[in-house]
């Protein structure tokens, strides 16, 4: 088992590439991802507000706006 302290040993470029190697190898099964099942929540909750009129649509340009005012 890798430990916490085998990690932080390791340089930035270096954890960086792990990173890549295990969003790589998560992604050649999906389906053996499981989503939690508040994800199956919001993607309803979303879904309905689309079909009463009401979703929010915002451009790339809108929304990394609202990001940068939320980042400190």
């Amino acid at each position: 088992m890798i430990q916490t302290a085998d990690i932080e040993r390791r340089g930035l470029e270096e954890r960086l590439q792990t990173m890549e190697l295990l969003w790589a190898s998560l992604t050649q099964a999906p389906e053996a991802v499981p989503s939690p099942a508040w994800h199956g929540e919001v993607v309803g909750t979303r879904l309905a507000k689309i079909e009463r009129g009401e979703g929010e649509f915002l451009t790339l340009a809108q929304l990394k706006e609202r990001l940068q005012r939320r980042t400190p």
